[in-house]
């Protein structure tokens, strides 16, 4: 179901007068769409969002409140759809009416730092998991001068700074840390919102590239996009195979593996060559029944008319504009079977 997004100016002005009212490039009544959630997707939902509409498609408002939140508003249905980072897990779904995961673009968790002279920091999983843990508090730790042997480290304290709302960016973060370190797994393993036992918080993304960007000695995770868009420092990772990775849309994309029918998949610490291990999808999550909170049908329609604008190739070309990567096709393939499962009183919406 690809659909024209772009009209000639003239057509839409007449159709207009015909019809007394706006209509949009699907021909039909045009409506306001509104989102919530993460906000590490956040540039690339701007930009496509406002293409969308430009190109003759609703109109879409989307907050970046971070996926918990994004969520919780799915739930309470007061949003068109949410934003996560993170799937939701078997129990989470149990909480809610059934629900389909659509995934828009791939991209990155960097480890962001500030050390002024230092422009370039290798790490390793289970250091990465001891600095956030308290176990390395030093810049000149050994083990670090062991992955920096040419890089002067300075005799500093490390200030790790985290996410203090629940962050899809969190969860992504955590669950490779408990894939690369038993210890962290055990004392404080994956999830949206962590109990990290030492470091500052910071709220959103934005918020923790803005403490790393005027910090010294800082360190924290953040979605790549922030840091390849602001210019922040963000280190090499070793990842499972050995090799020190640096983050880049060849390196995400290489980290795509086998994707599930309902496409719900950790690829965090990827064997295979070149991947760099905290890589990620994001997804737009909306109810498979779409007839909820006294939305109109063409509310419902105009959901999947914006998922399937997302999912077309012109716009997964786009993602690297803003720092991200494309979808592998089979991702794409498996949406698109799915959102033919999606429903209005029980009827297909999909033809």
């Amino acid at each position: 179901m690809k659909k024209m997004y772009a009209l000639v100016a003239g057509v839409l002005a007449l159709t207009i007068a015909a019809c007394g009212g706006k209509s949009n490039s699907n021909g039909r009544e045009t409506v306001e769409l509104t989102g919530a959630g993460a906000t590490f997707p956040l540039p690339f939902y701007t930009m496509t969002f406002d293409n969308y509409n430009n190109q003759g498609g609703d109109n879409v408002s989307y907050g970046g409140i971070g996926s918990g939140g994004g969520v919780r508003n799915l739930k309470d249905g007061i949003v068109d759809f949410c934003g996560s980072d993170a799937f939701l897990t078997d129990e989470e779904m149990k909480e809610m009416k059934p629900v389909v995961h659509v995934p828009t673009c791939m991209g990155a968790v960097v480890l962001a730092y500030n050390l002024p002279g230092v422009d370039k920091l290798n790490l390793s999983g289970d250091v990465i998991a001891d600095i956030f843990s308290g176990k390395i508090t030093r810049w000149d730790d050994a083990r670090l001068k062991e992955l920096n042997p040419d890089v002067k480290l300075p005799a500093e304290n490390i200030m790790p700074v985290y996410r203090s709302d629940g962050s899809g960016t969190t969860f992504i973060f955590t669950d490779y840390l408990s894939k690369v370190s038993e210890d962290w797994k055990n004392n404080y393993g994956a999830a949206k919102s962590v109990n990290f036992p030492v470091g500052q918080a910071a709220k959103g993304n934005p918020g923790v590239a803005g403490i790393i960007g005027n910090t010294p000695n800082t360190i924290g995770y953040i979605g790549s996009e922030y840091a390849f868009a602001q210019k922040i420092a963000y280190a090499n990772v070793k990842n499972k195979r050995g090799e020190l990775i640096t983050p880049s849309t060849e390196s995400i994309s290489a980290a795509a593996g086998e994707i599930p029918q309902d496409t719900r998949c950790s690829i965090t610490d990827a064997d295979a060559e070149g991947a760099y291990p905290i890589s990620c999808f994001t997804w737009i999550i909306i109810y498979k029944e779409q007839h909820y909170a006294d939305r109109s049908k063409a509310q419902a329609e105009a959901t999947l008319d914006l998922l399937d604008y997302i999912l077309t190739d012109s716009v997964q070309q786009t993602t690297s504009t803003v720092h991200y990567a494309p979808l592998p096709k089979k991702a794409v393939e498996l949406s698109l079977q799915n959102l033919k499962t999606v429903t209005y009183d029980g009827q297909p919406i999909l033809k």
